[in-house]
């Protein structure tokens, strides 16, 4: 049932019905413009391809076996049982080509001669019957008991013999089928067995006394039931099947059309169909016709009291196969890809019905969103579809895919989905303002809803920022500001920047930085012509950590921009980003060197310091000078290892660290060899520091004795002194008392 057929079926009708109710068709020939119907009771009837009467001829009182007509359809050849069968050469309309051949206990060829009477001549005989004849170009193919003949009427030769296959098959009840595919292309079909045979031209030089022509066997194969007709399909072929299911009983049932591919070796079915034809269970093998029109692929299953035609399915049938199976999608894919070609079918109903179908299933949202493809810019359809999905509670799923471009459906329409969503789903109804463009609705209408809403959740941060966008939309940027800047909102930003709101956001600087300081500070020097430089670092002067964002990113941007609050961004850079300090005064031309010195010393790094006099200012002598104030003897060899190789600084350390540090340490550290200016003067003053050092040592040292001296004198004489104690005085040696206790005892005081 999943298996779509390839062909579809009819019945021809019309002046066929009314002819088949009488009598019974024996036979009939198809012409692109007409077909031509044989009966039982020896009539023949010319017909439209409606089955519609256009001429009848009384022909014969017994049963029309065999009609044949040329190609141009302007004569016909018809044969009764007396005559068994006859075929027209397919050019007989020319002159030269009157020729017909007839069948029946021998094959006769009838040609016109030039006194135009007809010549007989005998082709073949004395092999029973001929059941068949057919004609194409100049081969004519023929059936009796024994096989089939093919004769060249051009070379007056007969070039093969197929044998016939099932002898055990009466030949008159399992009648052969000849049907030629092209002009050298023969399909034979007796009994159960197929053959393909293909007639070529033999190659000269073997020829001898052989025929011009031979005919080669290309495919052969049983099939399963006995054939009643073929005709080909592009590479294929049609078989009409007669079954029996059960031979014992001789029980008939219905015929078989199948499409069949023959291959070398067998074949492959490809489609099999029963057809129900009136009388099928009276009907034997020998009642079945098939024929096909050259022009078009129709084929037409003849039997006595019914003729259906069968037609290759187009799209249309292909979509109706579709839609009885439910493949929606595919019905409506195949409707687009082929909607030049459709007649019957509408790629919108077919939609229509898919959307229908999901709607049905409960699939909502593949619902709505197909109706985006197939109601496409029919506004109507679309109103139709928004009120059924309102009535079936589902607006919020065909909400996403509504007409908003340049079509687009009546404000209400809007308003009325934006309404349901504002009742039961917050988050929805934002992300529909924040899509959906704002002339869809009116805005007016919607910010009243989003207020009464807010009266009842004042605090609601979606429906505030949703109230803002709308605020936005109605150019009504202050309000939307103020909602932005109480809900701390990002989109602050943008929409300052988008609508030049600056001059708002002057006294709002601290309030802006606290929200995202990088993007604040992007934003104040991108527009410093709007909001000066000085009006940001006012606003900014009681929050140091924002303060030095904004004017390290200003640094970053332009050394000299913000040069008059270098001197600040020293302690800036000391108190919330040290790192960088350094960088900064590298860069930075417009920094008081004491500032510098103070503060990298109040952070407790001194040979920092040092390092920046050295590499900065390259003064030797102000880096002498800082060594001196901190009297540190790391300082010292830290300035001594960076001047090593610097000549001028060597001359500068000799002349000026005599006093400080032995200079013998610097000396020792030169590499021999190194040219340092004024040596000989350095050195010379470096031994006149040494012998003033050595000069104020021995003054020292005189004054030290003298003062040693002076100093043991007065000690001794200090000595030397009596001094009053009285009894309670204890002697540190014996640890005894002083004076003797008792009579006598007397105080002695000793004098100088």
């Amino acid at each position: 049932d999943e298996e779509e057929p390839k062909l579809k079926y009819e019945r021809l009708t019309n002046g066929v019905t009314e002819i088949l109710q009488k009598d019974a068709a024996s036979c009939m020939t198809v012409h692109d413009k007409f077909l031509a119907l044989g009966t039982h009771f020896g009539k023949v009837y010319l017909l439209d391809i409606q089955g519609n009467v256009t001429q009848k001829f009384e022909i014969s009182p017994v049963k029309i076996n065999q009609i044949s007509l040329d190609e141009s359809g302007d004569h016909v050849g018809i044969c009764s049982e007396d005559g068994k069968v006859v075929a027209l050469h397919p050019q007989f309309s020319k002159s030269n080509n009157k020729q017909f051949v007839t069948g029946g206990n021998k094959i006769l060829l009838y040609e016109r001669n030039w006194l135009n009477r007809w010549k007989t001549s005998v082709l073949h005989e004395g092999e029973g019957n001929i059941t068949n004849v057919k004609w194409r170009a100049n081969l004519i193919a023929w059936a009796n008991n024994v096989g089939v003949k093919i004769y060249d009427i051009s070379s007056k030769q007969r070039i093969t013999n197929v044998l016939r296959d099932n002898t055990n098959l009466r030949p008159d009840m399992y009648p052969c089928s000849l049907c030629w595919k092209d002009n050298t292309t023969l399909i034979i079909g007796w009994g159960s067995s197929v053959k393909i045979c293909v007639v070529k031209e033999r190659d000269p030089t073997e020829m001898r006394d052989l025929p011009s022509r031979y005919v080669e066997i290309v495919s052969a194969f049983e099939t399963e039931f006995f054939i009643s007709g073929l005709a080909p399909l592009a590479d294929q072929l049609v078989t009409l099947y007669y079954v029996k299911e059960n031979s014992e009983h001789m029980f008939r049932t219905r015929p078989r059309l199948d499409i069949i591919q023959p291959l070398p070796e067998g074949c492959e079915e490809i489609s099999s169909d029963a057809l129900t034809v009136r009388n099928f269970q009276e009907n034997q093998c020998r009642d079945y016709r098939l024929e096909h029109s050259e022009g078009e692929p129709l084929f037409y299953i003849i039997s006595p009291k019914d003729i259906v035609v069968a037609k290759e399915r187009d799209q249309d049938d292909h979509i109706d196969w579709l839609l009885e199976k439910k493949k929606y999608e595919e019905a409506l894919m195949a409707a687009e890809i082929s909607f030049k070609n459709i007649k019957r079918h509408d790629v919108q109903k077919i939609g229509m019905a898919y959307i229908n179908h999901l709607v049905e299933r409960g699939d909502y949202d593949a619902a709505a969103r197909k109706c985006q493809k197939v109601l496409g810019k029919n506004m109507d359809l679309w109103e139709n579809e928004v009120y059924r999905f309102k009535t079936i509670g589902q607006l919020k799923a065909i909400s996403q895919y509504l007409p908003r471009g340049d079509l687009r459906l009546r404000p209400a329409i809007y308003e009325m989905i934006l309404h349901e969503f504002l009742k039961t789903d917050y988050e929805g109804f934002a992300t529909l303002i924040r899509e959906w463009p704002g002339e869809l609705y009116n805005n007016m209408a919607i910010v009243q809803a989003v207020n009464e809403h807010l009266k009842k959740d004042p605090t609601n941060s979606m429906l505030l920022t949703t109230l803002a966008e709308l605020y936005t939309y109605d150019q009504r940027y202050d309000r939307a500001l103020e909602i932005y800047l109480k809900l701390r909102h990002k989109d602050v930003y943008q929409l300052i920047h988008k609508h030049n709101l600056f001059s708002a956001i002057k006294d709002k600087i601290v309030l802006l930085m606290d929200f995202d300081k990088e993007k604040a500070v992007d934003m104040l020097l991108d527009n410093d012509d709007k909001i000066s430089m000085d009006k940001v670092v006012e606003e900014l002067k009681d929050r140091p950590e924002l303060l030095h964002v904004y004017l390290h990113k200003l640094f970053k941007r332009d050394h000299h921009k913000g040069q008059k609050y270098h001197e600040r961004q020293i302690s800036l850079y000391a108190e919330y980003d040290r790192p960088n300090l350094l960088p900064f005064l590298r860069e930075s031309m417009h920094c008081p060197l004491e500032k510098v010195y103070v503060t990298v010393c109040r952070m407790g790094n001194c040979r920092r310091a040092l390092q920046m006099i050295m590499e900065e200012l390259a003064d030797v002598d102000k880096a002498i000078e800082f060594a001196k104030e901190q009297d540190d003897r790391e300082l010292w060899d830290d300035l001594i290892s960076y001047s090593i190789d610097k000549p001028p600084f060597i001359t500068g350390l000799l002349n000026n660290i005599g006093t400080h540090v032995d200079p013998i340490l610097l000396i020792h550290r030169i590499k021999e060899g190194m040219e340092i200016p004024n040596l000989r003067d350095s050195l010379v003053k470096i031994l006149q520091d040494y012998n003033l050092q050595i000069l104020l040592r021995e003054g020292c040292k005189k004054i030290l004795v003298a003062d040693s001296l002076s100093l043991l004198q007065r000690m001794h004489r200090t000595q030397k002194r009596g001094v009053q104690v009285d009894e309670e005085n204890i002697c540190e040696s014996c640890h005894t008392p002083i004076l003797p206790s008792g009579p006598g005892s007397g105080i002695l005081e000793m004098k100088k």
